[in-house]
């Protein structure tokens, strides 16, 4: 079965465990404390959504778009972020895997 998020859907603690969101377009999409462990999320447009407390353990997140989305909180143990899109405005805990992901990526 198909289902269709819209974008700016509110996913709230949505239980997402090992779902295949390839390519979907969730721009401002709600997912605070949702459960997207394993989770493939390859190509999403996640552009200013809510990710804060998300659990993405294990999660696809290859060639996500993440500008101005906020991962504070964000569980991102395990998860693929090769090739991810992100901006000054994407948010994040300092120290966070993301945080070193991205500190990594600028150093030449």
């Amino acid at each position: 079965m198909k289902y269709e998020i819209k974008p700016g859907a509110n996913l709230r603690e949505a239980d997402l465990l090992g779902a295949d969101l390839k390519g979907a377009d969730l721009y401002r999409a709600k997912l605070y404390l949702a459960d997207l462990r394993e989770a493939n999320l390859k190509g999403t447009d996640l552009y200013f959504a809510n990710l804060e407390g998300a659990n993405l353990y294990c999660a696809d997140l290859r060639e996500a778009n993440l500008f101005g989305a906020n991962l504070f909180g964000a569980n991102l143990f395990g998860a693929n972020l090769e090739d991810i899109m992100y901006s000054a405005e994407t948010q994040y805990s300092e120290g966070s895997i993301l945080d070193n992901y991205i500190k990594k990526k600028r150093v030449p």
